[in-house]
């Protein structure tokens, strides 16, 4: 194909992959990475600096909507990123020393791990909500509400020091991969820290941007951004992203994880056969 259809396809793909990822939480760079690797045959680490611009882009498009709306958790996200941002910052200096299978073991580990947790039910999927909060949350006032239909239901957030290190953790994924991930992020928060699965969507969404940020200025500063890729795959995402982010309002938590979980599980697979057969 010519360099024209080959940017509309990268379009059409990232916009499948910005409804996905602010639906999910994900962020579009967790299919975003994998889709032109796979797909259209980048370098890795190419792919990985265009998944980062568009993690930013996927964040303005779908965090402002769920912010006005009163699911995103802004407390929190912002004292979370303290953690997402210094480790986004190591894992962009280890990763130029990573191969390409390397980094596709890794990333499809990651999307396994993350599978098997999300498949556990938790409090807020049984309708059950956690009376107290934990000595932290109370102090930096992260419990909230957020809006259900039969009105403002109020949440408490547990464990804040267990979630903090998870989000460390996770910034160093995203530098790593470049994948702003969303996926240990909601879990983070939907797991550890039992936020309802709404909010710990929509609060990853808010995050996802700032610890993505963090991180491309080291891509660009090598090399790794170019302009020719980055341009549709973020257009694509943006406008994927305000999709979503106008569906998720209405969607059924359950059905929210069913899609997580089928995304990650069949990515998983695709990166780690790529990865172990030395095709990247």
């Amino acid at each position: 194909m010519n360099v024209l259809e080959l940017t509309a396809a990268i379009a059409l793909g990232s916009l499948a992959a910005g409804f996905l990822g602010a639906l999910t939480g994900l962020g579009g760079g967790i299919v975003i990475v994998p889709l032109l690797v796979l797909l259209f045959g980048v370098d890795i680490h190419y792919a990985i600096g265009a998944s980062l611009v568009s993690v930013i882009a996927t964040s303005s498009g779908a965090a402002t909507a769920y912010v006005r709306e009163g699911y995103s958790n802004v407390r929190a996200a912002m004292f979370l990123e303290i953690a997402t941002t210094g480790g986004a910052l190591t894992g962009a200096a280890v990763a130029p020393h990573v191969s390409a299978s390397g980094l596709a073991i890794v990333f499809g580990l990651v999307l396994l791990w993350s599978a098997y947790q999300a498949h556990r039910p938790t409090a807020s999927d049984l309708g059950v909500v956690v009376g107290t909060s934990d000595r932290w949350a109370s102090a930096l006032r992260l419990d909230s509400t957020y809006p259900t239909s039969s009105g403002e239901q109020r949440y408490h957030v547990q464990h804040v020091g267990g979630g903090f290190a998870l989000m460390y953790a996770a910034g160093i994924l995203s530098g790593l991969l470049g994948i702003g991930s969303g996926a240990v992020k909601v879990l983070a928060m939907d797991q550890a820290m039992k936020l309802p699965f709404k909010v710990s969507t929509t609060t990853s969404n808010f995050m996802i941007g700032v610890t993505a940020a963090a991180t491309a200025g080291i891509y660009l500063h090598r090399g790794y951004i170019d302009p020719g890729l980055a341009m549709p795959v973020t257009l694509g995402v943006l406008a994927g992203s305000i999709a979503g982010a106008r569906v998720l309002t209405t969607a059924h938590p359950r059905r929210l994880r069913a899609l997580f979980i089928a995304t990650i599980v069949v990515l998983a697979a695709e990166m780690l056969w790529n990865g172990l057969t030395g095709r990247l």
